[in-house]
């Protein structure tokens, strides 16, 4: 996503205010005062809203949080509990606003008034608290989230947050089969082999 990443600060720069750049002209995105601000807030909200459209609000929520773990990550600068929390509330905005449209555009608008209206946590003084799930699946049985589905429902491609590859459904299956993933089982649902979570009480580890 990080064509995503780059579209949130083009957006910003001509809509909101000009950022850093480089002799070139282009943005420069590893520029100091990027991080814990309204342009930081408006990024993770439009990525995770880019998340939302292309692989649904579950795998949005689920890779947004293995990121904010992830001290390498493209996406998260959380190196604190309160721009941690920061950019969880964010993402969240986010993902409101990314099950509302299909377009990016729509929902670059729908982020910037998102910022106007104070939706967005912009400052680490914020005492607005992020009360939704704060950590990753920790059951290492189940790493596995579906990221797109047939025009009938049917789960299609899978991603493996671990290993952090995507896989079809066939080689899911292949894998199951083979006792890669002790955490899912195969049923056949509508004459089609189908991989699926071994029932357990949390919803997050169930794939999408």
């Amino acid at each position: 996503m990080e064509a995503a990443r780059f579209e949130a600060y083009e957006y910003f720069n001509q809509k909101i205010r000009p950022l850093p750049k480089l002799k070139n002209g282009k943005i420069n995105v590893n520029a100091n005062g990027l991080d814990d601000n309204d342009i930081d807030a408006f990024r993770h909200a439009y990525v995770s809203g880019v998340f939302t459209q292309e692989y649904g609000e579950t795998a949005a929520n689920i890779l947004g949080l293995m990121n904010e773990f992830d001290l390498a990550g493209t996406f998260s600068n959380s190196i604190s509990p309160r721009s941690r929390n920061m950019d969880l509330w964010n993402n969240r905005v986010g993902r409101k606003y990314g099950k509302k449209t299909k377009g990016k555009k729509t929902l670059l608008k729908l982020i910037h008034q998102a910022l106007k209206n104070g939706e967005l946590i912009i400052d680490l003084k914020d005492t607005r608290e992020f009360t939704g799930v704060k950590n990753p699946p920790k059951d290492l049985l189940k790493p596995i989230i579906a990221v797109s589905e047939t025009e009938t429902g049917r789960n299609e491609t899978y991603y493996d947050i671990l290993k952090r590859r995507f896989m079809s459904r066939d080689e899911l299956l292949t894998s199951i089969r083979d006792g890669s993933y002790p955490g899912y089982s195969i049923k056949i649902i509508r004459g089609i082999d189908t991989p699926v979570s071994k029932r357990d009480k949390k919803r997050i580890n169930n794939i999408g």
